[in-house]
């Protein structure tokens, strides 16, 4: 498969479709120097995305957490996103919404003069974890920790929180592995390197709280799709060594969707029934 930046194809770009490998920016972009950058990620199911206006309703508060204002409505970001598909003829996607302070007269730290820009694309893409999705992914336990809020506004969807993401994919997939796990600030469970996670003990379901970490709009239905079925769920902080007790675990995520995890480090979990039923409910409900 060629490059992501050679490709057949159109991307809406500031309001207008362009050719895939047009889409270009200045190599003075702010947000390559300084990650002033917002995006979404979503999946599109037979021509619909799943939860759509809620992504775009999330990138525009992500905008406004990085005094970064976007200047496009909700109804704006939802006609370029169904633009995009028609474009490209594409019925399932993935579609990437990213929204940065391009170039302009300013180029330091500061950047309030700078435009605003946003690109709309999409793309085929199959399971985020390959054969782990059925089979239970293996995850690396990262080395570095996620932030204080105090420290960086946690609940957006920034750039610049993925940096680490990086770092400790890469050092997984050196090791074997699928993803990561990292840790909060205070030492408590908190999230793969793009996906939440949830622990099943005793016909129970734990899922760190989030409040340092993003609460993933997957994450928000799977809690919904649980206590529909009347299981009861724990948002709560969880410590490393409470994992020794943990039966089944599984990471959420709009690219992961809703993959098993069979191993983390030293602990591993069966890819048992609860989370096979809710990864078999969350595929018909996107596609409902």
């Amino acid at each position: 498969m060629a490059g992501y930046d050679d490709r057949d194809g159109k991307i809406w770009m500031d309001g207008k479709m362009v050719d895939w490998r047009d889409a270009n920016v200045h190599i003075l972009t702010h947000a390559l120097h300084y990650a002033s950058s917002v995006f979404e990620g979503e999946r599109c199911y037979d021509g619909k995305i799943f939860l759509s206006r809620k992504h775009s309703e999330r990138l525009l508060r992500s905008g406004e957490m990085m005094d970064m204002p976007i200047p496009y409505t909700v109804d704006e970001i939802e006609a370029a996103k169904q633009a995009v598909l028609d474009a490209n003829n594409l019925t399932d996607a993935y579609v990437r919404v990213v929204a940065w302070r391009g170039a302009g007269e300013d180029m330091g730290v500061s950047a309030a003069r700078n435009p605003v820009r946003m690109a709309v694309t999409a793309w085929e893409w199959g399971s985020y974890y390959g054969d782990a999705k059925y089979q239970g992914a293996k995850l690396d336990v990262a080395k570095w920790k996620r932030p204080s809020p105090e420290t960086i506004p946690t609940s957006a969807k920034a750039a610049g929180l993925y940096m680490i993401c990086t770092m400790s994919k890469h050092a997984a997939e050196a090791k074997g592995c699928s993803d990561a796990l990292f840790m909060d600030y205070r030492g408590y469970v908190a999230e793969a390197t793009g996906a939440n996670i949830f622990f099943v003990k005793d016909g129970e379901v734990h899922t760190p709280l989030p409040d340092a970490i993003l609460n993933g709009l997957t994450r928000q239905t799977v809690i919904g799709m649980l206590k529909d079925r009347g299981i009861t769920v724990h948002e709560r902080h969880i410590l490393p060594e409470e994992l020794d007790d943990m039966e089944q675990c599984w990471l959420t995520g709009s690219a992961a969707e809703v993959t098993p995890v069979g191993q983390i480090g030293d602990w591993t979990f069966e890819v048992g029934d609860l989370c096979r039923e809710i990864s078999e409910a969350y595929e018909a409900l996107v596609r409902a």
